[in-house]
């Protein structure tokens, strides 16, 4: 049996499986419901494997996004992600612990390929407090300022 990286320990309790509702707005679109899956994986490096799906509530495929989450010294988080979209994030940020609840709070600078629509920045917010997880995402994107995008609850599957 492989021991987690000592550095990975503060977000050790991700690690699992979670679902639940998230719901979407944005000033360029209908605003959206829908069913959100994240899956955290330790695979003996120093380091996470993240990924996550979106479905419609008809269980349509809406998002995906894979990637991996760092935790380079004590406080900071990193996490890099590839989209199907045409977009790479490379996210820094704050971890932090208060009172059992792990907050990971980062912004992220977007690059696109050349048929991508323009995202400028992104802000995301990962809270996990016992066995749910509440995700927020922000983003800068086709000519409007960083807003308030998406919102879910997960809970440990």
């Amino acid at each position: 049996m492989v021991s987690i990286a000592p550095n990975l320990i503060p977000i050790a309790p991700l690690i699992g499986s979670w679902t639940g509702p998230g719901r979407g707005e944005y000033p360029t679109i209908d605003s959206f419901d829908y069913t959100e899956t994240i899956v955290i994986e330790d695979i003996g490096k120093p380091f996470l494997f993240y990924r996550q799906r979106t479905r419609s509530p008809d269980g349509r495929a809406l998002h995906t996004e894979s990637g991996f989450l760092r935790v380079p010294a004590q406080g900071i988080i990193e996490f890099t992600l590839a989209q199907p979209t045409g977009h790479t994030e490379l996210c820094a940020g704050v971890l932090e612990v208060v009172d059992g609840v792990l907050e990971l709070t980062m912004t992220g600078a977007v690059l696109g390929s050349a048929s991508a629509k323009a995202v400028e920045a992104t802000e995301r917010r990962y809270r996990l407090d016992g066995d749910t997880l509440r995700t927020d995402f922000a983003m800068a994107a086709v000519g409007v300022p960083l807003t308030h995008h998406l919102t879910s609850d997960l809970r440990r599957d």
